[in-house]
């Protein structure tokens, strides 16, 4: 099966580059994926090409018209999950990034300026996303994100999908650190379990320090 990849943006060159390199370029050769990148602009009405207009109640900063949403998606003809990524959107994480990777088709909407009429996100996207608590200037680096995080977990993306396993977050639990070679650098050498051959210990100590790992971070975070 392929996945359908739609991502709706008014700076579609934003993609071409990272889209076409690494693991996406893998995913896409193995045809685990397909990327339909669209411009907003061309569901626009006026000779501007206008995607924006003034907030109603007044306000600093422009927002992001409906109409083109809309008539974007209706095009494209695409269903669930449909995503707006929004600073007031739930935070992505690693469980999003598996369930879209088991569907058939996504599609991301990526805003600009300083919002995004409500509409969309109450009556055309499934959801909203977002990053972590912080704004970005536009979804696109968000979308670019979740794309890299689900596609690396298709079929053919990875050479070795034993990697993606091992990952950090792939059991809701942080990896342990890696080390290469040289076994010692500038003073600081490698854990010695590491070069001991004992694959049993090194396994152990490998869940060990993702455990260690995972405490601090959720004690850090106020998460207890």
């Amino acid at each position: 099966m392929t996945l359908v990849v739609n991502i709706v943006t008014i700076f579609p060159e934003f993609f071409a580059t990272p889209l076409s390199l690494s693991i996406p370029a893998q995913a896409v050769a193995a045809g685990s994926v397909a990327f339909n990148v669209v411009q907003l602009r061309d569901y626009t009405h006026d000779r501007h090409q206008k995607v924006d207009d003034y907030p109603f109640g007044g306000g600093a900063g422009m927002v992001m018209k409906p109409e083109p949403f809309f008539e974007a998606v209706e095009g494209l003809g695409a269903r669930a999950p449909i995503v707006l990524l929004s600073a007031r959107g739930r935070v992505f994480t690693h469980a999003d990034a598996v369930r879209f990777s088991q569907g058939a088709e996504l599609t991301l909407l990526c805003g600009h300026y300083k919002d995004v009429d409500q509409r969309v996100a109450d009556h055309l996207a499934s959801e909203e996303l977002s990053l972590g608590a912080f704004v970005l200037s536009g979804g696109e680096p968000a979308a670019l994100a979740i794309t890299d995080a689900v596609v690396r977990l298709l079929p053919g993306a990875m050479s070795d999908h034993e990697s993606a396993r091992t990952d950090s977050f792939f059991d809701r639990q942080l990896s342990a650190p890696s080390y290469t070679r040289p076994a010692e650098y500038r003073g600081h050498a490698v854990p010695e379990v590491l070069l001991s051959g004992d694959h049993a210990k090194i396994a152990a100590w490998r869940k060990a320090e993702g455990e260690r790992l995972t405490s601090q971070r959720r004690s850090r975070d106020g998460r207890g």
